[in-house]
């Protein structure tokens, strides 16, 4: 056993990181943001783009191999794609992906292709343009969808993250499911979580599952990795697949293998806790690798058991933006 791997204190080794690199973002989607938008951080108040290298080379050290870099929109920060290039290279890091919703990805396809960026997530709720502006508060399907079948066109890997809202229609599940039909990616249906533009209301548990079974009847499992955060299924013909991802519940908690760490530098040992360790406070006074290393340790050997445990201890009276959590 490598004796230098993140493992909690319930046995659950960490070798995925989440990292949100900004906090901006160029839609306004409403269970994300305001209309009028969030404030943004102060730039000192972010981590540098060499802070966050250097986190990734510390947790690399530790036994992260995955690596995710999200926002906010992480094409909205200068510099981001000769970042990734930069991370995709450390020793250790053996797969890197990116969360993006597409307005501005379209022109950097060849680049990521190049870097080795081994796949996309895009966040993509209706392929109705008058419904897409009402969710995000933009008008830039066009930009998406160029980035979508950019992608597909250059053999990245592709899923679609869509999240349900309480007014989704059946024919828009079916209208993103038939991407799945007719191309060879994920397309993955996501419970509304209760991170909704800093309010305090809380959504209401969906069965999508029962959903998708309603609506298309024959899907059968696909077998996923212990630790996947979705359940997937194909139907016959299908070159794709269909996901669900149920965040509200919680049901991945068992098996989570991940750790985040937020534009601002905060670790979170899981998504709903308020942050455990401030990274950038402990970098900027001058902490080495070898201190970073041990407060990362120490902090997920306190993690709580699941997301009921961890938002019971950590009651708050309103829940953040999702761009300040970073997905």
């Amino acid at each position: 056993m490598n004796t230098n791997q993140l493992i909690d204190n319930h046995g659950r080794a960490i070798t995925y990181l989440r990292l949100a690199i900004t906090d901006r973002c160029n839609l306004r989607c409403r269970y994300c943001r305001p209309a009028a938008g969030v404030p943004f951080l102060p730039h000192d108040e972010i981590l540098s783009l060499e802070e966050m290298e250097r986190l990734v080379r510390v947790v690399a050290g530790l036994g992260v191999r995955k690596l995710r870099l999200t926002g906010g929109e992480p094409f909205s920060r200068r510099g981001c794609v000769d970042f990734m290039a930069r991370v995709r290279r450390i020793d250790g890091i053996e797969s890197l992906y990116i969360t993006t919703n597409g307005v501005k990805t379209a022109r950097f396809l060849d680049e990521l292709v190049r870097i080795g960026v081994d796949g996309i997530n895009l966040s993509l709720d209706t392929l109705d343009a008058k419904r897409f502006w009402r969710i995000t508060r933009r008008d830039y399907l066009d930009s998406v969808l160029a980035t979508l079948y950019g992608a597909l066109e250059r053999g990245l890997a592709v899923k679609v993250n869509s999240v349900v809202l309480a007014d989704t229609t059946d024919d828009e599940i079916r209208a993103l499911a038939a991407l799945a039909e007719r191309h060879p990616l994920t397309v993955r249906f996501i419970e509304r979580m209760p991170f909704s533009a800093g309010g305090s209301a809380t959504p209401r548990p969906q069965d999508l599952l029962g959903r998708l079974a309603a609506i298309f009847g024959d899907l059968i499992p696909v077998p996923t990795p212990a630790s996947a955060t979705a359940r997937l299924f194909t139907r016959n013909g299908m070159q794709g697949a269909l996901g669900v991802i149920s965040g509200y519940s919680r049901q991945f908690c068992a098996t989570c293998n991940k750790i985040r760490i937020t534009p601002t530098g905060m670790l979170k040992t899981c998504l709903y806790d308020n942050g455990v360790l401030d990274l950038k406070a402990l970098l900027r006074r001058g902490a080495d690798d070898r201190e970073v290393a041990q407060a990362l340790t120490a902090c997920v050997g306190r993690r709580h058991a699941d997301g009921h445990e961890t938002e019971q201890a950590c009651a708050r009276s309103e829940e953040p933006s999702m761009g300040l959590i970073g997905g």
